[in-house]
């Protein structure tokens, strides 16, 4: 699979791959109320992403992809990808922990300061320059989101915010943020598929690891004793983790970790609206006010702002 061509084509694999994550807090719900708790869904949905991306990356090893040599890899490239997958491995838990205990919409509030700390972080690392332009963008984008969740969180049937749930969002932020910086320029020797199928194997491997150190076996078998969970589990593994989660590092590297960040604010609009709709936690005037900010804000990032630099491996194409 290929970086998407231009600026254009990272935009849309990330609005692409935010859209999907949107869906994550209402699935999370239902996997809870049939019985399961974060841990285990986390377990059932990296598990399933990881099957999902192992038949992408099939697929396209028939098509003639050449195969990624792993001994190739030096102890940097290593350590980087350690380091995302513990961050995925916080990240999930942290946020499915969230939307149990609060509002989807006022959880993904608090998850969505995240691209402030990567723009923070790629002018420390020298990885981009925060322009006037793209400060601007991060303003009207975190002041969308406050106007588009904070304008009805009250309106609908969901709990209201804890200092625990602020905790672990805020905490998801911070893991989300690390993720998206090494996504940049961490380990740019691995093909997008198979740093992606690293991740989902590493984050699979750490639930289990839990799941069996918390004595959680049984929640984990709740889905075969609740067939109604499947449907449930499997977006969340194929349409919730694997599918976007490749899209997103795809978009990452094309477009590059601040742009990609402020795209990605189309998950929160996402997931209030599914939230509405499922949850009956409705929208209201103000939240319509704070997502035409958000767009905009959107609109202002790809007017300027470095071009991607290329990385000769992220392809994986033959």
């Amino acid at each position: 699979m290929t970086i998407p061509h231009g600026r254009l084509g990272g935009t849309l694999a990330v609005a692409v791959a935010a859209c999907l994550f949107g869906t994550l807090g209402p699935v999370s719900r239902g996997a809870y109320d049939a019985g399961m708790t974060p841990l285990t869904f986390a377990l059932w949905r990296a598990s399933l992403g990881t099957l999902g991306l192992l038949a992408i990356i099939g697929a396209l090893t028939v098509r003639g992809r050449t195969r990624f040599h792993w001994k190739a890899l030096d102890r940097r490239t290593i350590a980087a990808l350690g380091a995302a997958v513990a961050a995925g491995i916080v990240l999930n838990l942290a946020i499915f922990t969230a939307f149990g205990q609060m509002s989807i919409a006022l959880a993904l509030l608090g998850f969505y300061t995240y691209p402030a700390l990567v723009a923070i972080g790629a002018v420390a690392t020298g990885e981009e320059r925060l322009t006037r332009g793209r400060v601007i963008a991060l303003v009207l984008a975190l002041l969308g989101m406050a106007v588009v969740v904070l304008g009805g969180s009250g309106a609908g049937s969901g709990p209201g915010l804890t200092p625990a749930g602020l905790g672990l969002v805020l905490l998801a932020a911070a893991m989300q943020a690390v993720y998206v910086l090494l996504g940049r320029r961490g380990f740019p020797a691995v093909p997008t598929e198979e740093a992606t199928l690293v991740v989902l194997v590493g984050t699979a491997a750490g639930y289990l690891t839990l799941v069996l150190a918390t004595g959680s076996i049984e929640g984990a078998l709740v889905p075969f004793r609740s067939p109604a969970a499947l449907p449930l589990l499997l977006w969340g593994g194929l349409a919730g983790a694997s599918i976007p989660t490749l899209l997103f590092l795809l978009g990452i590297r094309a477009i590059g970790p601040t742009r990609a960040a402020i795209i990605a604010l189309i998950e929160p609009l996402a997931g209030t609206v599914l939230a509405a709709i499922l949850l009956a936690e409705l929208l209201g005037p103000l939240q319509v006010a704070g997502g035409a900010l958000v767009l905009a804000a959107a609109a202002l990032l790809q007017r300027g702002g470095e071009a991607a630099e290329p990385h000769e491996a992220t392809s994986g194409t033959a």
